[in-house]
């Protein structure tokens, strides 16, 4: 089974920066498309930003131009850098591969804009 751990969320102004950090186990194998997710209060999850195994991306609208997704594969690591962050990108963000896998869902990391 596939654990993953999100990690470096925050409390940060608007303009501000934070960078993600998406580590995995487990059933790793065969991880060839993963994204960032997000899911603001009282809203459903999105997915923000996909990298595929070839290393292309794609970002959803709100957040392109801003957030820039990579992976290390010899860390089994995924990463989300996002700047110029702006209060709407307040959320949990979550790690998965595209499409999701029900039961690995972590507990994400906290995301909050604001002054």
């Amino acid at each position: 089974q596939l654990q993953l751990v999100e990690s470096g969320g925050g409390l940060v102004q608007p303009g501000g920066s934070l960078r993600l950090s998406c580590t995995a186990s487990g059933s790793t194998r065969s991880l060839y498309v993963m994204g960032w997710f997000r899911q603001a209060p009282g809203k459903q999850r999105e997915l923000v930003a996909t990298i595929f195994s070839g290393g292309n991306t794609h970002y959803e609208d709100s957040v392109k131009g801003r957030f820039t997704i990579s992976r290390d594969n010899t860390k089994n690591t995924l990463y989300l850098q996002m700047n110029g962050l702006k209060p709407e990108d307040t959320a949990v963000y979550y790690c998965n591969a595209v499409p999701a896998r029900t039961s690995s869902w972590g507990q994400g990391t906290q995301v909050t804009v604001s002054s």
